[in-house]
């Protein structure tokens, strides 16, 4: 098998060179190209990076050098489109050591219109879950305990974790055909630089029809977050908090998320992503102030407001620079006649509470769910559907303006 490794990278260069290491001791007969970004790094990256492309004819880099950082949103699209020369590509973490016959496992199952995952084996940093398997070989390269890590290999490879050895999660890292990639335009430059990038693009592959596998016979450790959550070098206080510039962005591109899909982010306990319809919705809010709109704005199409009073101004110009959808397309007067939504929410902020917020929150679900066409009450809020049209596969493509302006 011919695969490009996709790896952007902000700060990561001790963990980058523990990764290349691990790349090229357990390929395999496979011919494995890294391509590599260096994202206005500080740490010495570009100087190695450099080093390696005289060494090693399969490894290649770009280097953002203007001084502020892209992203990995905007990087991986770089690296697939413009470096990777393989047609099968996986997204790829600078904190991951490939485990012997990872690519293998990848081999038996990929094809076109299919993703593959390797399981990860994670030391305690995070909550446990059944998608992955915790087992502490360290929390730093030079602390890594190898024999540890192939001892235990041993025994997951031939343990009964699933029946089929196979589930049907996605997550990094992920192997694909570069043209599945490119059918559905990428990762949307919405979530730039990062956090729920990810999630949006595996909602669009599978509305698409793209299947995912998660094999349970090709592993890699994976010591989590260094990229930039927990990255000491940028940023972060130490490896067990999140790094304020990640939870503001991690804020941003949630609010995006929601925008665009209607809904927060969901998935089986597997991690196979839940997708509930997108409708066109108008919130009615009477009583409105700017608190109010800062909390309804992203769960909607369309806010009817009392103009007048100027909230909905000074809500703009504090939100917009959080986004590229024009936020101030998504305000009419309250009293226009022209409230043209298929579905339409009276909200009074006088009565507006927790239990109606939570209403709204699963609002699509519960949309779906009433399989009827009239009015009908929900704690203080009114719901009118006059159309139940979805409109979640015209998310597929990042052209798709989400029926609201861009900026």
């Amino acid at each position: 098998m011919k695969i490009s490794l996709i790896q952007p990278s902000r700060n990561n260069l001790k963990y980058l060179k523990w990764s290349y290491d691990s790349i090229r001791k357990n390929q395999g007969d496979h011919t494995v190209e890294i391509c590599v970004a260096d994202d206005a790094s500080t740490d010495g990256t570009w100087d190695w990076f450099q080093q390696m492309m005289k060494e090693d004819p399969n490894f290649k880099a770009i280097l953002n050098d203007t001084g502020k950082r892209l992203g990995h949103t905007i990087l991986y699209d770089r690296l697939i489109n413009e470096v990777a020369t393989h047609d099968i590509c996986m997204i790829y973490h600078a904190d991951m050591h490939l485990c012997p016959g990872a690519l293998d496992a990848i081999e038996k199952h990929l094809k076109e219109k299919t993703i593959v995952s390797l399981t990860r084996i994670e030391p305690p940093l995070h909550p446990d879950g059944p998608e992955k398997v915790l087992l502490d070989c360290g929390v730093e390269p030079e602390e890594f305990d190898e024999d540890r890590l192939l001892e235990n290999l041993k025994k997951f490879k031939v343990g009964t974790y699933y029946e089929n050895r196979t589930t049907e999660g996605i997550f990094a890292p992920w192997a694909f055909y570069k043209s599945d990639f490119q059918e559905i335009g990428g990762h949307d430059k919405l979530y730039a630089p990062q956090s729920k990038e990810d999630s949006d693009i595996f909602n669009r592959f599978q509305l698409n029809g793209v299947k995912f596998v998660q094999t349970w016979e090709g592993f890699v450790y994976h010591m989590t977050c260094r990229g930039s959550r927990r990255n000491t070098v940028d940023k972060a206080k130490n490896i067990y908090e999140d790094s304020p510039e990640w939870l503001a962005q991690n804020m941003r591109s949630t609010r995006n998320f929601i925008r665009k899909w209607g809904h927060f982010v969901k998935h089986d306990a597997l991690m196979k992503p839940i997708i509930p319809p997108k409708y066109d919705v108008g919130f009615i809010i009477k009583n409105e102030n700017l608190q109010l709109i800062e909390v309804l704005e992203p769960w909607c199409s369309m806010l009817y407001v009392n103009c007048e009073n100027k909230y909905w101004e000074d809500y703009v110009v504090k939100e917009q620079s959080n986004t590229s959808i024009k936020l101030s397309k998504k305000f009419k007067h309250i009293e226009s006649v022209d409230k043209d939504n298929e579905i339409l929410v009276e909200i009074d902020g006088k009565t507006f509470n927790q239990q109606d917020y939570q209403i709204i929150q699963e609002l699509s679900s519960i949309i779906k769910d009433s399989g009827e066409i009239g009015e009908f009450e929900l704690g203080n809020l009114k719901i009118t559907i006059a159309q139940m049209n979805e409109y979640q596969d015209d998310l597929i493509k990042i052209e798709t303006k989400y029926n609201i302006e861009t900026v």
